[in-house]
């Protein structure tokens, strides 16, 4: 029986384990994929747009070589924190069910079966893209995921959002010698973009070397011709490959599965007390990072999800003082 079992092996998920350990919570923290299954799936050599020091957890100074670090430095700081803390970590054992109740549950993965007093879900929203809903959007052309430039080069490419992802894509393709067309359903590029990209974006726009078409939504795809919704009618552009950057979401699914409720608003949020222990509606089953925000994914980051771990722990560890686990 654990203390305390995590799901998800992210930033926030690991500073949860260390805070659990160093209360003298005996921790277990459960990821689906690779540790930190997220950064995975990340652009090769992206850039954090926090500086390091907002990345840390549990006290262990994170170096770099610029002023931001960059994917794989992040991916290696995390790895040597969880070796340093010895955290005991299930890797690729996605999670199943969880029955019982407080203080006696059972987490359920497709390799075992664990006991736990109280559950801890920080499994971030980056699993499940927004979808279009449009014809053919899953033709193998359509990607809602975008690593490295190199495989546009010399092709039509449409970009579809205009928020940083999107414009992190359309730049390295562009500057890799595809033929870039943005998507996007705003007037303008966002406002949200980060400052060193915007205007670089802005002005390959006004030059003509990316072109952009705003108040515009895809309506369908076909193998090698992208139709629009613009505010002249209906158009269809040549294009080889859709990078969808439109978002990502949690997966409502598994947290239904959990027995977690949402609230009825716009972002979709789950059920938890927001303040100080974020407990969900279900005793002992916490959420943690940016879950907690439901489909408002800018709402929390590793920079201030990271603190939901002290709370969390401390509640727990106030809780397992105050009643015994239940036989």
């Amino acid at each position: 029986m654990h203390d305390v079992i995590v799901i998800g092996a992210g930033p926030v998920g690991l500073a949860c384990g260390i805070e659990a350990q160093n209360r003298g919570l005996d921790p277990l923290i459960i990821e689906k994929g690779a540790l930190c299954n997220s950064f995975i799936g990340y652009p090769t050599q992206m850039e954090f747009f926090s500086t390091p020091e907002l990345l840390e957890i549990g006290g262990h100074p994170f170096p770099t070589r610029d002023y931001k670090p960059r994917r794989e430095e992040a991916l290696d700081y995390y790895r040597r924190v969880a070796t340093t803390e010895g955290l005991d970590l299930r890797l690729y054992e996605p999670v199943t069910d969880l029955r019982g109740r407080d203080n006696a549950y059972t987490v359920v993965t497709d390799a075992a079966t664990y006991e736990a007093r109280k559950v801890v879900v920080a499994t971030g929203f980056y699993d499940v893209p927004n979808r279009m809903d449009v014809p053919g959007e899953d033709l193998d052309k359509v990607r809602h995921y975008f690593k490295e430039p190199y495989p546009y080069a010399l092709t039509d490419v449409a970009i579809v959002g205009g928020a940083n992802s999107a414009a992190k894509a359309a730049l390295k393709c562009y500057r890799h010698e595809a033929n870039v067309t943005m998507v996007v359903r705003e007037p303008d590029i966002g406002e949200s973009v980060k400052y060193w990209l915007r205007p670089d974006l802005k002005n390959r726009i006004a030059e003509g070397s990316i072109e952009a078409h705003f108040n515009t939504t895809v309506s369908a795809i076909e193998p090698d011709v992208l139709h629009l919704d613009t505010p002249n009618g209906p158009a269809s552009i040549d294009n080889d490959f859709v990078l969808a950057m439109t978002g990502y979401r949690p997966n409502y699914a598994f947290l239904e599965q959990l027995g977690i409720a949402t609230r009825d608003d716009e972002a979709r949020t789950p059920v938890h007390d927001e303040e100080e222990t974020f407990e969900t509606n279900r005793d002992g089953l916490y959420l943690a990072g940016t879950i907690c925000g439901g489909c408002n994914t800018s709402r929390w980051f590793i920079e201030n999800g990271r603190a939901h771990a002290g709370q969390i722990m401390d509640h727990i560890a106030g809780t397992l003082e105050a009643a015994p686990a239940v036989a």
